[in-house]
């Protein structure tokens, strides 16, 4: 079964909100994103609003359920009480939990669950309760999936932006190595296995093809990068080819190889 792609929509709105306009409109691309063929939507509300606002979280659920049934939301965030409650009144398919401070510029790093044992434990069983899946974010270390499960998650994200920020040969290798080692870990464990953070056409596919368990990327960054060279459309499609083990058809410009070698 091919890895799902949920098409993560926040630069959209960074760019949207750059202006005191109403384009490029989030609920649209979302739209044409699902249309297109993408298992989901990922929305990653923060307190201060620079990209997506609390209006857009419900806009595209209701999206959603109206016009893709069939599709999943996945609404990501750090659970703090405003953020348990909008997730709590939508409920949507996955929550994926994350320990961002307002300061962060994006997501840098996941969470210490030793640490944060019993407050992860304890809202967990809250969000489960309420018919969410749960996911945690957390680094490429290998103890982490046997906590992860421990603490109630039903799946694990994996924090990839080391990888995908790695640009030499070796570099590359290594971070990889790192986060299939907790890929396989999460298998062995039993639990699920998502991953985000600066994917692309080209780092994406030896992801894919190492790690058969790997159920859900979600990228944002690149695929609306992608987007405005091929369109929304056309970006989807060519993740979605790299998800199924496909090779895309890759102009100059785009997120993969070409991009590399200039």
């Amino acid at each position: 079964m091919p890895t799902c792609l949920s098409a993560n929509v926040n630069a959209i709105a960074e760019l949207r909100n750059r202006r005191n306009l109403p384009w490029p409109s989030v609920v649209g691309l979302s739209r044409i994103a699902l249309a297109a063929g993408a298992a989901g939507i990922t929305v990653h509300p923060r307190p201060d609003e620079r990209h997506i606002r609390p209006s857009d979280v419900t806009e595209i659920a209701n999206m959603i359920a109206a016009e893709f049934p069939d599709r999943e939301y996945n609404i990501e965030g750090n659970p703090d009480a405003r953020f348990v409650e909008q997730v709590e009144r939508l409920r949507p398919d996955q929550v994926t939990l994350v320990p961002d401070d307002i300061r962060q510029a994006t997501s840098d790093h996941g969470w210490d669950i030793a640490q944060h044992r019993e407050f992860l434990t304890d809202i967990i069983a809250r969000l489960k309760g309420g018919g969410m899946r749960v996911a945690v974010f957390v680094d490429p270390e290998t103890e982490l999936a046997a906590l992860a499960r421990e603490v109630g998650a039903d799946r694990i994200e994996i924090y990839t932006g080391p990888y995908g920020g790695a640009f030499t040969p070796d570099a590359r290798r290594r971070e990889l190595d790192r986060v299939v080692a907790l890929g396989r870990a999460a298998a062995d464990e039993g639990i699920g296995l998502n991953a985000g953070h600066d994917l692309t056409l080209d780092n994406l596919p030896p992801l894919v093809a190492a790690l058969p368990n790997l159920l859900e990327v979600s990228i944002g960054n690149c695929l609306t990068a992608d987007a405005l060279l091929y369109g929304m459309e056309g970006a989807v499609t060519r993740y979605l080819d790299v998800c199924a083990g496909r090779t895309p058809p890759n102009e100059a410009g785009g997120t993969g190889p070409a991009e590399q070698e200039t």
